[in-house]
């Protein structure tokens, strides 16, 4: 069966095998109807289908009437915070994120630079099986290439208010890089230079071909942590294919851990500004014991940065983001942005004074644990009805399947929208005790089918 995954954010597949160029233009063309008209922003990762992708995404743009700015090779952040400036009407970048070579995707922007909300998707939705039509010869829309927009996204990433580049500079940091050769090639090695960083490339050729499994997990990172203790680095520096998540090494050689990514930076702007924090419904609880440290609140939302956003939005948040390694900061914009995640990073390392090992163990320390459970003929929505049952008396949040909050620990139990498993995600202070519990409850639903 060919694959396409189809969410809020947009359709995902493997090129040639569920994502082909009928599939690109029915897609496109339905989005295209959603706009109606004006102006929509295209970017793109380095990944090597990106340009054919990109030229059926522009060319139906383009017949459906729309005006089209190019960007180019970019972080995803970036193609958001174009259509935000350049107050363009939509915007789609390409990318298939942390997924291997063999994948591509459109990712679809409204006119505020972020994700589709659940209605404008379900809008766009009902023209998708319409008859698509075109416009004649002397209605189609301009295609035009704008080559300043990562130019502009880094120059006012480097103009942050909390920024004191001098003093980063003065630090001299030695930084190893890995940018899978993906987008990040085009402008992270150049960002960690204007702040004075000495770097050491990995994996930042512009094949746009990915060297391992594109997703920075610890596991995938084997060698890029031994390239940071073998040259004495002060820290290591990972992005995804498409620059919005973050992921950080510490001088020893190990992982930071992706949740400490978006702990550390709440702690650092609410150092900065006070206010309210959102993060998603699986990040780590220690974002909670930070922000009471200044006496701020955080809320959460179901995972997924559109819906971090919305809650964001919702309760006037200062910072927020998701465990994955996902920072927003909505002074700048409303995206993941692994940009102002690096920003932050060194300029709350060089406050900090100490190394990025000892701002680790300054951070109140928790361990999940994932498992996921194949339900074969069961249905996911009635195990979790079961648990719901069964757990009616304690603290639940069902606005994302079901999260249920202890005194030692919690437990988040979602279900997938592609497979019929459910993911089983659990916190708890000691490795031990968050293995201790997955184990729990992955028998527990064993027991229910």
């Amino acid at each position: 069966m060919p694959t396409l995954m189809v969410s809020i954010s947009g359709i995902r597949g493997i090129v040639g095998d569920g994502l082909d160029p009928d599939t690109i233009v029915k897609y496109t063309s339905a989005y295209a109807d959603f706009i109606g008209k004006g102006k929509v922003v295209v970017g793109r990762d380095a990944r090597i289908s990106g340009e054919m992708v990109q030229s059926i995404v522009t060319g139906t743009l383009l017949a459906k009437g729309l005006d089209v700015l190019v960007i180019g090779i970019c972080p995803t952040p970036t193609v958001q915070y174009a259509v935000k400036t350049l107050s363009a009407d939509g915007g789609i970048a390409i990318t298939a994120s942390h997924n291997p070579n063999q994948w591509n995707a459109l990712k679809l922007l409204n006119n505020t630079g972020q994700f589709m909300t659940p209605e404008q998707n379900n809008e766009m939705l009902k023209v998708l099986n319409t008859c698509q039509t075109f416009k004649s010869w002397n209605e189609l829309g301009t295609l035009k290439y704008f080559e300043e927009g990562l130019k502009r996204h880094v120059t006012d990433v480097l103009n942050l208010g909390f920024l004191r580049i001098d003093e980063i500079r003065k630090r001299k940091f030695k930084v190893v890089v890995d940018c899978v050769n993906g987008a990040g090639v085009y402008v992270i090695p150049n960002l960690l230079k204007d702040f004075g960083c000495e770097v050491i490339e990995m994996n930042c050729e512009r094949t746009g071909i990915f060297p391992r499994l594109p997703e920075p997990l610890p596991e995938n990172l084997t060698e890029t942590m031994k390239a940071v203790a073998f040259n004495i680095a002060d820290l290591g520096i990972v992005v995804d294919p498409d620059v919005d998540r973050l992921v950080l090494i510490t001088n020893e050689g190990k992982p930071f851990g992706e949740e400490n990514t978006i702990t550390q930076a709440v702690k650092f702007i609410l150092s900065k500004q006070k206010g309210n924090v959102a993060v998603n419904l699986s990040t780590t609880r220690a974002v909670e014991d930070v922000a009471a440290e200044y006496g701020q609140k955080v809320f959460r939302s179901p995972v997924g940065e559109a819906n971090v956003v919305k809650k964001m939005k919702e309760v006037d948040a200062v910072i927020g983001g998701e465990g994955s390694g996902g920072v927003i900061y909505p002074a700048l914009h409303f995206g993941r942005d692994a940009l102002v995640g690096i920003a932050i990073t060194l300029q709350h390392l060089t406050e900090f004074g100490g190394t990025i090992s000892d701002l680790k163990k300054s951070l109140p320390s928790y361990f999940i644990a994932k498992k996921k459970i194949d339900l074969g003929n069961s249905q996911p929505d009635e195990i979790i009805r079961h648990l719901l049952e069964k757990y009616r008396d304690e603290k639940i949040n069902n606005e994302d399947g079901l999260k249920i909050d202890f005194d030692d620990h919690w437990v988040h139990f979602r279900k997938s929208n592609t497979e019929p498993i459910i993911r089983i995600i659990t916190e708890a202070k000691t490795q031990v005790s968050a293995e201790k519990y997955s184990q729990r409850y992955f028998d527990e639903i064993k027991k229910m089918f």
